[in-house]
């Protein structure tokens, strides 16, 4: 549907569109959470273009392309996120310019000003922001938003003591745990707490896959010693999923000098990953050694408490918003993945309910949260099942798909592939191929051997049940 087009002169003139009804939440939210500089400068010129809730997209216009390349850039991801929190059939959000627009060329001369008239005042350069200190971070994601409880609360405390200055026994920091925890949010926090005490600071934060973009751009343009400087001259450098170098020989090898000349400098590095140091593969040794070197703190997943904490959190920001304490402890005993999840829950809720004027009951939040709920149900994957398995038993994740057959390795490996074949819909190849390209009659005897041991073997079954009851939350 066409969400800018004339309506007809009658009584349905009045009203909004779900599309146009959302989009409004979505612009009074972004105001909110990025602040009105941010808001104003970058995405108050976004415009409703077009909706298509059949085709599950939706597209948005800026006036320039480089306003439109830069919101694509960094604020492409929210704008998915927001949309789908308020419209669940959106899956895509496209950002063009609007039609009608002159674009420059590539390499337009300038055009002589009259005396007379004023220049109007031109985006600023996002990497030339950098340098000043803003650095991409979101104000959303400071300390005071983010929640403590025991799943986070070493890296919490580690990350607060990095950036307040002082000095620290360990460098670098590296955050681990899986996605939608709040290791990215810690990250953020740190650079806005250290930019806020040292204004004048150069902080660098990018993720690795943009840290790989970067790097090969320079080589191909042959302009390696700006990159190398931007990063090596940084007070504070920050590098988010880093696990996405693994099998990059070239750019491991510009990132371990990196780390190098930051650490020798005396300068803080942290860096986060989806999985311990022990557990990246394709990553060489002399890196992992160096991210072992400082302080590693996993986040885990959030608790049943932390997760009422981070609802009753997220509701005091939200003005206006009501929920029952019935409705809140549904959702944090039900939406248990990540936190990232439980917040687009949260925010869906809420927004059904200000379109709607339904009030907010447990049968309510059932039914707009219908598709997320059935996801969550079958939300456990092989990868999880790996890591659980290898915490309880004290071995590598990595040991999973290793080839090593000593029986500290290959029981738990089958409990996994128990496990696997119990909560996943996965096929037995498949979860063969998950445990290091292993045939699916292997698995097969997995299952029927952890079978008979949790029938003989009591302490066996009691493991088992207690891996499952970690896993189903």
């Amino acid at each position: 549907m066409r969400a800018g087009c004339a309506l007809e002169q009658d009584w349905t003139a009045e009203l909004e569109s779900p599309a146009e009804a959302a989009w409004r939440l979505i612009r009074d939210g972004l105001r909110r959470d990025c602040g009105a500089r941010t808001f104003d400068h970058w995405l108050k010129p976004l415009h409703l273009e077009e909706c298509d809730l059949d085709g599950g997209w939706v597209c948005l216009s800026l006036p320039s392309q480089f306003l439109a390349n830069w919101v694509e850039t960094h604020f492409a991801e929210r704008l998915t996120q927001a949309w789908r929190a308020m419209l669940p059939a959106i899956r895509q959000v496209r950002i063009t310019v609007a039609a009608g627009t002159a674009q420059p060329a590539l390499y337009a001369a300038p055009s002589p000003q009259p005396a007379a008239e004023s220049v109007p005042e031109v985006a600023a350069d996002p990497v030339a922001e950098e340098t000043h200190g803003t650095a991409g971070l979101k104000p959303q994601y400071n300390f005071e938003a983010f929640v403590v409880g025991k799943a986070n609360e070493v890296a919490y405390n580690a990350a607060r003591t990095l950036a307040e200055g002082g000095r620290v026994s360990f460098n670098p920091l590296f955050l681990h745990g899986a996605t939608g925890l709040g290791k990215t949010h810690l990250m953020h926090a740190i650079g806005l707490e250290h930019l806020q005490r040292n204004p004048r600071a150069h902080v660098v934060y990018m993720s690795a896959e943009k840290f790989m973009f970067e790097f090969v751009s320079a080589m191909r343009n042959k302009d390696t010693l700006a990159f190398k400087t931007r990063l090596r001259s940084a007070d504070l450098l920050m590098i988010d999923d880093v696990q996405f170098i693994a099998g990059k020989e070239s750019t491991q090898e510009e990132f371990f000098h990196t780390m190098n000349e930051i650490i020798a400098a005396g300068r803080p590095l942290v860096i986060s990953a989806d999985r311990s140091p022990q557990d990246l593969e394709g990553v060489e040794s002399r890196i992992l050694s160096r991210l072992s070197w400082g302080l590693v703190a996993d986040v885990n997943p959030a608790d049943f408490e932390l997760r009422l904490n981070i609802i009753a959190k997220k509701l005091e920001s939200m003005p206006g918003a009501r929920m029952p304490q019935e409705v809140v402890t549904f959702l944090a005993k039900r939406i248990s993945a990540n936190v990232r999840e439980l917040e687009g829950a949260l925010h869906r809720v809420v927004a059904y309910a200000t379109l709607t004027g339904r009030p907010v009951d447990i049968e309510f939040a059932q039914e707009t949260l219908a598709d997320l709920l059935r996801a969550s149900q079958r939300r456990i994957t092989i990868d999880e099942i790996q890591r659980c398995v290898a915490d309880h038993y004290r071995i590598r994740q990595a040991e999973m798909t290793s080839a090593r057959r000593a029986r500290e390795v290959a029981r738990p490996r089958q409990v996994a592939m128990y496990l696997s074949k119990q909560l996943t819909p996965r096929s037995l190849p498949e979860i063969g191929r998950r445990f290091g390209g292993r045939d699916h009659t292997t698995v097969i005897h997995a299952v029927r051997q952890i079978e008979k041991l949790r029938q003989t073997d009591a302490e066996m079954d009691a493991d088992v049940r207690l891996l499952m009851r970690r896993l189903e939350g």
